[in-house]
């Protein structure tokens, strides 16, 4: 395929650091010559970490449902998680909560490293990119600091899902929620790593709280427990969480009821912060 303008090559450009898991956009949304991508190429590495990137998998709950937030990028046909890479500049952290603020626009939320996947075939292309392996591009790459296998810190986020504003940015065509039962065909290893996010956070129920990010400021015992079902995937006996969970002493029952239907009106809980806080500090046995 003949590459007809400089648009294309731009575009060719995206889709090459997508397959690399790096996503630099700020430094060649400017670049509008076939010389100022060689120099990329040849000199990136001076501003950021070579091989290594990040992807967050960014929880949400609506509606009783568990939410991912996945970005869908321009000529590329698929899905994936938000992600990034390291300048040299910055911490792992820092670099994870700057693709997760720019993303979400929310700061302070419960991020955490969970695993990291170093497969011996993780590189940038994939055998049926033709028109990848066709360009210039692709010849001009090979055996340079970005033709290499590239390793990626997976990160887990909870955000309450209300409060953000999912962003695409200029080479996404959008940035959105989807419900963890309907997960659309993702590009690379997602999926695999978002199972592996989701099943770290079932493990760590077993021992820390989950909700103070995910649930609104007020809400009832039933709103908590259909939480942990959701997250859990099955039901739990109703006397049995509530005694677990108020013996914790992280919630604080608030004077207020909400009337839900005739004879039902339960009462609203607020996460204690201070004693919440200190519970993911420590470990203890939740039996969930």
């Amino acid at each position: 395929m003949i590459i007809s303008n400089v648009y294309q090559v731009r575009n060719i450009l995206v889709f090459y650091l997508l397959c690399n898991k790096y996503a630099i956009f700020f430094i060649f949304v400017s670049m509008s010559k076939k010389a100022d991508i060689k120099e990329f190429i040849k000199n990136g590495d001076k501003y950021f970490i070579p091989q290594l990137s990040i992807d967050c998998v960014i929880f949400g709950y609506h509606e009783n449902q568990l939410k991912v937030l996945l970005s869908c990028w321009k000529n590329v046909d698929g899905w994936c998680l938000p992600g990034g890479n390291i300048m040299h500049s910055e911490s792992i952290d820092e670099a994870a909560r700057r693709i997760l603020y720019k993303r979400t626009g929310l700061e302070s939320v419960f991020l955490q490293q969970f695993y990291t996947f170093g497969d011996s075939q993780r590189v940038w292309y994939l055998e049926e990119d033709y028109l990848l392996k066709s360009s210039w591009l692709y010849k001009y790459a090979k055996g340079s600091w970005i033709d290499k296998r590239t390793i990626s810190i997976g990160y887990y986020a909870l955000i309450e899902y209300s409060k953000a504003i999912p962003k695409p940015d200029e080479f996404s065509v959008d940035c959105a929620w989807w419900d963890i039962e309907d997960l659309p065909v993702l590009l690379f290893d997602h999926s695999e790593m978002i199972s592996i996010a989701l099943k770290t956070i079932r493990n760590q129920l077993k021992y820390k709280p989950i909700g103070i990010n995910l649930l609104p400021e007020e809400f009832t015992l039933p709103e908590l427990k259909k939480l942990y079902e959701t997250i859990l995937g099955n039901k739990l006996d109703r006397r049995n969480f509530q005694k677990k969970i108020l013996s914790l002493g992280i919630l604080k029952r608030l004077n207020i009821q909400r009337n839900i239907g005739p004879h039902r009106s339960p009462y609203l809980y607020a996460f204690d912060k201070a004693k919440y806080q200190q519970a993911l500090s420590e470990s203890y046995d939740q039996g969930f």
